[in-house]
């Protein structure tokens, strides 16, 4: 059993309680780092495992109103300054859909217009999502000039018989050319990679794995692939590898990147040295990020109150609103019974977890008022405490959905 650390001895007392069902905090001292998410909502055709806000190019000619949706992005980005008047962006990301169907004039007005509204720090991580299959050298240029230093690249896999199982539009020679072209043109390349795909052996799990780590880019992502509910996996599902199957895949593929080089610092993220994902980083270690663009979510934190917004996920219903000057569809307060779970959710995905007094810095709130779940975390040999850190144990890693279960309010 993994001894149980008293949690109070790592910081002092809880100042200024909040009364009792107050939801205020007991007041956040310094701003959270802050980063800025981009949606670009469009992608050439929807993919049958995917619950993103993602809407397939049905315009005429199939074309998409890219010059009016940036137009709704910068009105969107003006009228949100103010909330984060004066606090430095540590990084960009542009998410989708797929942001590579834009061009690089228009990523280079959205990027020109967030370095005029506010303070972008100085080498910020700038991340660009883009798809083998909508991708050419001219594109890939034009984004570098843009200010675009890293680029996300949707692999999945290199095996073409997955790739047309997973509905994805491009092959698996277009997924080499575009590693090779985004190693040749940015600072960083991360390439998304799934397993446990339909009728995926351990064999072919671990080739692509291989392939990988043969191109070598800075940063993989390896996620097992999930059925999601209002997907066309969920509704008829495909033929997918047991679970000690995919579990045997995901130790086999955590031990080959291991061996290789990479550092696995995240449940489904893996780096070389040096090379860890800024922008998600952030997410994790419960910073702020303000997020615009169809569909996209804010955590904005104040003195005493932390905020959370959403904008329409519509394309057309978000430019409408974003152009009348009201691009937020709606706005609360997290319940400060609520920010530990939040907390937690995004800070254990950590391997190497995180100090306990960053609880306090990020909520507000002692670290004390999470003592029962640690505890029990504990106990069940889920979580450990060591030198002031907290992290998820090897057990926790694997079962870290019962883990974040125990601080469930």
């Amino acid at each position: 059993m993994i001894p149980i650390i008293p949690i109070n001895n790592f910081s002092p007392p809880h100042p200024h309680a909040p009364l009792a069902g107050s939801n205020t905090i007991s007041g956040i001292s310094n701003s959270p780092p802050l980063s800025l998410y981009i949606h670009i909502p469009w992608c050439v055709k929807k993919c049958p495992y995917c619950d993103f806000n993602s809407h397939e190019s049905r315009h005429k000619n199939g074309e998409i109103p890219e010059s009016a949706y940036v137009d709704a992005l910068i009105a969107d980005l003006e009228l949100a300054t103010p909330k984060v008047w004066g606090r430095k962006i540590k990084s960009v990301f542009f998410g989708g859909g797929t942001p590579s169907l834009f061009s690089a004039e228009s990523i280079d007005r959205i990027l020109s217009h967030v370095r005029m509204l506010t303070p972008l720090e100085f080498g910020a991580e700038i991340t660009l999502e883009a798809n083998p299959g909508t991708v050419d050298v001219a594109n890939f240029l034009g984004y570098k000039q843009a200010g675009i230093n890293r680029l996300s690249l949707g692999i999945q896999s290199f095996n073409n018989d997955y790739l047309k199982s997973l509905g994805r539009i491009h092959d698996s020679q277009q997924a080499h050319d575009a590693v090779a072209l985004a190693l040749n043109t940015f600072e960083q390349v991360n390439c998304d990679i799934m397993y446990g795909l339909p009728n995926q052996s351990l064999k072919d799990a671990l080739r692509d794995a291989q392939t990988a780590v043969k191109l070598s880019p800075a940063h993989l992502s390896f996620y097992h692939l999930t059925l999601e509910p209002n997907t066309p996996f969920y509704r008829t599902p495909p033929s997918l590898p047991d679970d000690d199957t995919s579990a045997e895949m995901q130790i086999e593929i955590e031990a080959l990147l291991a061996e290789h080089g990479y550092e696995h610092y995240e449940t489904s993220a893996f780096a070389k040295k040096g090379k860890q994902a800024k922008h998600n980083l952030n997410y994790w270690q419960f910073g702020d990020y303000l997020g615009i663009g169809a569909g996209a979510h804010s955590k904005l934190s104040y003195h005493d109150k932390i905020t959370r917004e959403t904008r329409p996920k519509h394309p057309k219903a978000y430019m409408e609103r974003a152009l009348q000057g009201k691009a937020i569809e709606r706005e609360w307060i997290i319940n400060k019974e609520d920010l530990g779970f939040e907390f937690m959710m995004n800070a254990l995905r950590l391997i190497e977890g995180v100090p306990l007094d960053l609880f306090q810095q990020r909520t507000g709130l002692h670290i004390n008022t999470l003592e029962a779940a640690i505890k029990k975390a504990q106990i069940k040999g889920l979580l450990e405490i060591t030198n002031g850190t907290m992290h998820p144990t090897l057990l926790g890693q694997r079962f870290l959905n019962e883990l974040l279960a125990l601080f469930l309010t």
